[in-house]
């Protein structure tokens, strides 16, 4: 594996295992991932939350199944985040799908085996085109998975900001018309989950900001006010490790365009 492109705050977060097992519940408020009782995947975790993004990887692959959610995390942040080559990132987001896939088919009631199925199609698909993702059956795939964890986890915010962006990105790329009849994207939808994903979490720099982005992805010019309150939002919160850093560098990269 080619080296990753380092955590430009390396050295910001400095969790071991003691203080994110404190912190478990705020730092997955988002994906309700469980507290592993492996010793080792702790320690992925810990080279996640610290944003040793290939570290943590690397161990979760090597940890097989146990390991397959901090993997698939690591993976999906590193990509959207840091890594500067298109076909890398499309490369890495594939990769994660598959593994994911592996998972879920093994242990179908992991449903973050789903969730992040889902979000690395829906990644993946945003770098092909969202229209070309929706000519190979990928919408179906993604919205299905989505609805399904929701369906069983009901707090599970990211996956209410996942099929937010859902709703959002087919409009945007199909229409209103065709998005609802083909593909059942409605705009009420997609802003509703963004909003019951903020009410279950409500310090979420990620929800945030996509939420902005689907603003503007559905309303325009017209939703660009509501789109910088959100974004100044995200930029405003704090936060707790280096993956919502991420985010928080984002928004205010957003605002500063």
């Amino acid at each position: 594996m080619a080296a990753w492109t380092v955590f430009p705050y390396t050295g910001d977060y400095r969790f071991d295992a003691a203080s994110v097992t404190k912190k478990w519940a705020r730092l997955h408020a988002g994906d309700l991932e469980p507290l592993p009782q492996d010793p080792a995947v702790l320690q992925a975790w810990v080279h996640f939350h610290n944003g040793e993004f290939q570290k943590a990887a690397t161990a979760g692959q090597n940890l097989g199944f146990a390991g397959t959610c901090v993997a698939s995390k690591a993976t999906c942040v590193y990509a959207t985040y840091l890594e500067k080559h298109e076909t890398r990132r499309l490369d890495l987001f594939l990769a994660v799908a598959d593994h994911a896939s592996h998972l879920t088919a093994n242990n179908p009631d992991n449903l973050n085996g789903r969730y992040w199925r889902a979000y690395a199609l829906g990644r993946y698909s945003q770098g092909i085109s969202v229209a070309k993702a929706l000519a190979q059956g990928l919408g179906t795939k993604i919205k299905t998975d989505l609805e399904y964890v929701i369906r069983h986890a009901p707090q599970h915010a990211d996956a209410h900001v996942a099929l937010g962006s859902f709703h959002a990105e087919v409009i945007d790329k199909v229409g209103s018309l065709i998005g609802a009849m083909a593909y059942g994207a409605k705009k009420d939808v997609g802003l509703t989950l963004f909003e019951q994903a903020l009410k279950l979490h409500q310090e979420s720099s990620c929800c945030l900001l996509e939420y902005a982005h689907a603003m503007l992805m559905l309303g325009g010019n017209d939703m660009m006010d509501e789109a910088n309150q959100l974004y100044q939002r995200a930029a405003q919160t704090k936060p707790i490790d280096a993956a919502e850093r991420l985010d928080v560098e984002m928004a205010k990269a957003q605002l500063n365009d």
